[in-house]
């Protein structure tokens, strides 16, 4: 199809989902199936569920990029035993891919609604929710103690705040803002949910897997000097070292049954967003015959940058200490096409709103907690990861 403009300008304020960065990627409306899934086999149902789609399904797709034909949305709950996870597939996804933009139609799609203008949240009132600032700083040392003991070398811990808005959120005004101040991170909104990550859990196309790893932060200053040196900082501080060490060491385990080659790093770089710098690994490899994008995810999730090390002795930890219910906060978010490609992100930098009171927004922020970590500074950390989402809500 002929260039339609800008793809978050295409979105209707209903049944709005997402995948952009740098302008391209996917976005859809309408709903011809969804799923909600529960239980502690949750990927292994939404494997089985798209499978069957796919094999019930005659696709005809002239385009043949990732994302075109038939494509499934998914945004999956951070821990199954907790959390419920949805699989959307649109009646129609608009993608642009190396310069050619593409339509897919599912069903007998209704005609697409004209685009009212953006609404305006109005002022925002924010309040803590599950964790008070003092409340986090508590946990943070208790969990430090543990490590301490031996019981678990890492635990990200997360917290939560409220947003009141003046008017219902509309999806749109935030996705705008996020993906005009964050182009290197993947812009997202699926049922609800909306954000834009910087991390990339996994990719596959064409045989080719890749895995982007952030583990180990500190604040921008706003300062270039000031920020070149807390970037120096950042490569030589040991604490952020051994907390991104954790990280790539538990994508390597994950990915390397699934794959026939690897690539992996050795030294992290420092990625730079406009909020925050993190230590970051880009690892690679190629896919075994078969495996699928949805394969790769289940293996992968979660890992350590969003759960800790040991991942089971972390997760346990978390469901112990953690005050609140991450809900998909931290999960896998992204899509997958009836070839098995994909693009599937961490739900981070995000924010829920609530399906009955959509003036409600829940934002989200979690730190990783290791033997050297300082609940103040952790504290510090947090504030500046809910920065992005106040920003776009008008803070």
């Amino acid at each position: 199809m002929p260039d339609p403009g800008p793809l978050l300008d295409l979105l209707p304020a209903r049944d709005a989902v997402a995948w952009v960065r740098d302008g391209e990627g996917l976005v859809g409306w309408g709903e011809a199936a969804r799923v909600e899934l529960s239980g502690p086999d949750q990927q292994a149902q939404a494997r089985d569920w798209w499978a069957r789609l796919v094999a019930a399904s005659e696709v005809v797709d002239e385009v043949g990029l990732p994302g075109s034909g038939l494509v499934c949305f998914g945004s999956f709950a951070f821990d199954p035993l907790r959390g419920t996870s949805v699989l959307v597939v649109p009646e129609i996804v608009v993608g642009s891919r190396e310069g050619s933009w593409f339509v897919t139609r599912v069903g007998e799609p209704s005609d697409r609604p004209t685009p009212a203008p953006v609404r305006a949240p109005g002022p925002v009132a924010y309040q803590e929710a599950g964790t008070t600032a003092a409340g986090f700083e508590a946990l943070v040392a208790e969990v430090v103690g543990r490590i301490a003991r031996g019981e678990v070398a890492k635990v990200v811990l997360a917290r939560d705040v409220v947003a009141r808005t003046t008017e219902p959120l509309d999806v749109r005004w935030p996705l705008h803002r996020l993906a005009d101040r964050y182009t290197s991170c993947w812009t997202f909104a699926v049922d609800r949910l909306f954000g834009a990550t910087p991390e990339l859990l996994v990719g596959l196309r064409g045989g080719v897997v890749t895995s982007r790893v952030l583990a180990g932060t500190i604040p921008r200053t706003g300062d270039d000097a000031a920020d070149a040196g807390r970037a120096e900082a950042l490569a030589a501080s040991a604490k952020d070292l051994e907390e991104h060490v954790h990280g790539v060491a538990s994508v390597r385990a994950a990915l390397t049954p699934l794959c026939t080659a690897m690539d992996v790093p050795e030294v992290p770089f420092v990625l730079p967003l406009p909020n925050v710098l993190h230590l970051a690994t880009d690892v690679s490899g190629v896919a075994a015959d078969g495996t699928g994008s949805l394969d790769l995810l289940a293996a992968l999730h979660p890992t350590a940058a969003v759960c800790g090390t040991p991942t089971a002795a972390a997760l346990e930890v978390l469901r112990e200490v953690e005050a609140l219910d991450r809900g998909r906060y931290a999960g896998p978010v992204g899509w997958t096409d009836a070839r098995g490609d994909g693009e599937w992100g961490i739900a981070l930098r995000c924010a829920q709103i609530d399906a009955a009171d959509p003036r409600r927004v829940r934002l989200f922020a979690g730190c990783g907690i290791v033997a050297s970590s300082d609940p103040a500074t952790e504290l510090a950390e947090s504030e500046a990861k809910t920065w992005p989402v106040r920003e776009a809500l008008g803070d």
